[in-house]
């Protein structure tokens, strides 16, 4: 029992890791999308690594949850005799949830930046098409009015 209670700890304490991961990548995004200039590129490398933390941390959700349903029925029986492991594992789990909560504080303000950005870049680039139909409709309707039509000239006197 004393080792599943261990493998339960570590557990919680990669789970943390991978949340501190996440939420400096989260970070990350939010100074890129404030920025002036915004990287469309660090903003996929960091969505594309974030993916994959977030894959490592449904692991690790997935096998703590299978081994604490194990041990759960035996850790009721026993509370008394693993009562400084189980407070250190709700410790954990309390600091994961906060940690949890953070992050997706976190999401909501980066998605609402990350909307604002595409809202403003939509608007650019239907300026843009504005612009070039304009100066395309221009030099047509120049090249038009360079041309002269076929003259007929009367010779006779």
């Amino acid at each position: 029992m004393e080792n599943y209670l261990q493998v339960l700890e570590e557990s919680l304490d990669k789970k943390l890791d991978v949340l501190e991961r996440i939420e400096a990548l989260c970070v990350s995004q939010e100074q890129i999308l404030n920025g002036d200039i915004v990287s469309e590129e660090e903003f996929d490398s960091s969505i594309e690594e974030k993916g994959v933390l977030i894959d490592e941390l449904t692991k690790l959700d997935e096998g703590f949850e299978t081994l604490y349903g194990h041990v759960k029925e035996q850790l009721a029986e026993g509370k008394e005799n693993y009562k400084t492991q189980i407070a250190a594992l709700q410790k954990r789990i309390t600091e994961v949830t906060e940690k949890s909560v953070a992050i997706r504080a976190q999401e909501a303000r980066n998605q609402k930046l990350a909307e604002k950005y595409f809202l403003k870049a939509r608007e650019d680039l239907k300026k843009g098409r504005k612009s070039s139909k304009a100066a395309l409709d221009y030099y047509r309707n120049m090249n038009k009015s360079q041309m002269v039509s076929p003259q007929f000239m009367d010779k006779k006197k």
